[in-house]
């Protein structure tokens, strides 16, 4: 049987080695981060499961800017700047908009012993008080703030009303993406909290159909 050799020059070793780098870089192990975060005790509610009025919500799917709509982390330059950077490797656990949704539908629920039955589990008999949230803003800034600014409306299933809420709220971070990420899962719980206030302000108050700052 003939062998054969294979004789590489200088050229084909470059090449090689910077496919290998490549690989190298390819292979890096992205940090994925999640919106969701704990109710603290204080905070939770018992359960309206076993009470003679059980609650229930349902979140739409949450509206945000498309440029959010994505897993990357998308960060805004320093100083005002216009420039956006789209983080590869830094990723939300899930598309943007369906992370903020899951982690504004736990935190809510939680902070009013509520059943979210968005995906079902209610009968159709049983009143559900309907939440729709836009994301109007959400700016990041490494070593700066976390700022967002979210509206959102309130409508019981057996009832003609709509409450319209809105709410503000910002927060100073850290250096670095995991704070940036804890900085944003502080806004998100902020406003989980204002919208859980407003439903029980908007169930207290049958004639209200407005509410500021949550």
């Amino acid at each position: 049987m003939m062998s054969k050799t294979f004789a590489f020059g200088k050229p084909a070793l470059i090449v090689a080695a910077a496919l290998l780098a490549l690989a190298g870089c390819a292979s890096k192990p992205d940090k994925y981060y999640t919106l969701a975060s704990p109710v603290a005790a204080a905070d939770a509610a018992p359960s309206t499961l076993d009470s003679p009025a059980p609650l229930y919500i349902e979140l739409a799917p949450v509206s945000v800017p498309e440029r959010f709509a994505r897993p990357q982390m998308v960060v805004r330059q320093p100083g005002g700047s216009v420039q956006v950077e789209v983080l590869e490797q830094h990723r939300w656990a899930s598309s943007f908009e369906n992370e903020l949704r899951d982690a504004l539908s736990g935190n809510i629920s939680a902070r009013l012993g509520a059943l979210d039955v968005t995906k079902g589990g209610r009968q159709t008999s049983q009143p559900v008080w309907r939440v729709a949230v836009q994301l109007q803003q959400f700016d990041a800034v490494d070593g700066g703030r976390v700022d967002a600014s979210f509206s959102w409306t309130l409508r019981r299933s057996d009832e003609a009303r709509t409450v319209v809420c809105q709410l503000n709220v910002g927060e100073a971070v850290g250096g670095g993406m995991d704070a940036v990420a804890q900085g944003a899962q502080r806004v998100t719980a902020a406003a989980a909290a204002a919208m859980a206030r407003s439903v029980s302000a908007a169930r207290a108050n049958p004639a209200s159909t407005a509410c500021v700052n949550g």
